[in-house]
């Protein structure tokens, strides 16, 4: 590995905060409570997209109809980035540009999930009744439809990012991957640019029921991430998020005038069975190969899920002591699979505008999988 300097050229952010890199500077600083919906789908508060005139990143009205939330914020952010990055109408960049996302799957058909999870609490052999009716009542084009790839080929349509794709899945864990992944190879030297990011949908029944099975859900309203109790109130508030960052190898963004944000180092990852003290030891861990120094600040991606939040916390004060620490839930909501790109992209936005020499990020799951990575001065 020849260990190139990656920097990072454009960034997209959109939530609950509004669009763009102010918007969510302003939010981080004002520490107010975040827009937040607790009614539509009570108990459970949800952190709402902001509304946005698609067609300034989405021109065609055709690819608005096809998309599904999760894929309009998507690709909206990732215009943003490409915007920022100064590459939005230089076609051969872009036809060069590799492209990782990281992404959940979309909406599913809501009829046959309530008919089958209402049919199973009555059914004499469950096991074999949900067999039956997964193969009977659900639509293979429906699931096809839906699969996170489809925001990697939107991207590639409406924006013309046409180089070699890649889309991971699996939560918090898959936003570290993608974005580890997308340094290490323009590092390496395999390619000089790439985008990365993620997109999340948050106001849908179906990801409501799917985390409360779990007991994973805050409710019933608003409470900042760092004071989530195991009294009945832990857990984290999704958010209706999309985040993308143009990382470039340095020598070759001066090569074609791009302005440096920030430096992006290797994204270290782990992943710990979730023990007593196993989060705060991978930690530790990962703070020495992610080659952090002295942070000015840390965002976390920390979920609110007890007790790993608070053995985080107790983590971070020990690693970063006297750096100001920000959950994103606090600014965003929980994104799941976009927790890592939004934190990074946030980082490099601080280091940028408000000129803090380092920034660390953690996304630590909610589930499984850890992940630290530096954002420092460019």
């Amino acid at each position: 590995m020849s260990g190139r300097e990656v920097v990072v050229t454009g960034l997209g952010l959109v939530s609950c905060a509004g669009e763009g890199v102010s918007a969510h500077l302003d939010a981080l600083e004002r520490g107010a409570v975040p827009r937040t919906d607790a009614e539509t789908f009570a108990p459970y508060p949800v952190h709402p997209a902001p509304s946005l005139a698609l067609d300034g990143q989405i021109p065609k009205k055709s690819d608005q109809r096809q998309m599904e939330a999760w894929q309009r914020l998507g690709v909206y952010a990732a215009g943003l980035a490409l915007d920022a990055a100064g590459c939005k109408d230089d076609a051969a960049f872009k036809a060069n540009l590799h492209l990782v996302v990281a992404a959940g799957g979309g909406e599913r058909d809501y009829a046959v999930d309530g008919a089958i999870l209402t049919g199973l609490r009555e059914a004499a052999d469950p096991g074999a009744y949900l067999n039956e009716r997964l193969q009977n009542d659900l639509r293979p084009t429906l699931f096809l439809a839906q699969l996170s790839n489809l925001l990697a080929g939107n991207i590639a349509i409406v924006h013309g990012v046409t180089g070699a794709s890649r889309t991971f899945m699996g939560e918090e864990a898959a936003g570290v991957d993608a974005l580890r992944i997308a340094q290490a190879r323009v590092a390496s030297g395999q390619i000089d640019a790439i985008l990365v990011g993620g997109s999340y949908s948050a106001e849908r029944p179906d990801v409501m029921v799917i985390h409360e099975m779990g007991g994973f859900l805050r409710k019933p309203d608003y409470r900042p991430v760092f004071e989530r109790d195991g009294a009945g109130g832990d857990g984290f508030i999704l958010g209706s998020c999309a985040a993308f960052l143009v990382l470039e190898a340095a020598e070759a963004a001066a090569a074609r005038g791009a302005r440096a944000l920030a430096r992006i180092g290797p994204v270290a990852s782990d992943r710990t069975r979730r023990a007593a003290g196993s989060v705060a030891a991978s930690l530790s861990a990962l703070w020495g190969r992610a080659e952090i120094a002295g942070p000015a600040a840390v965002i976390s991606g920390a979920t609110g899920v007890a007790p790993i939040t608070a053995e985080e916390r107790a983590a971070l004060e020990r690693l970063a002591p006297g750096a100001p620490v920000t959950a994103l839930g606090d600014v965003a909501g929980h994104g799941l699979e976009v927790a890592a790109p939004f934190g990074a992209a946030l980082a490099a936005a601080l280091v940028h505008e408000r000129g803090l020499p380092e920034v660390a990020v953690t996304a630590v799951g909610h589930r499984r999988g850890e992940g630290v990575v530096r954002v420092r001065a460019a």
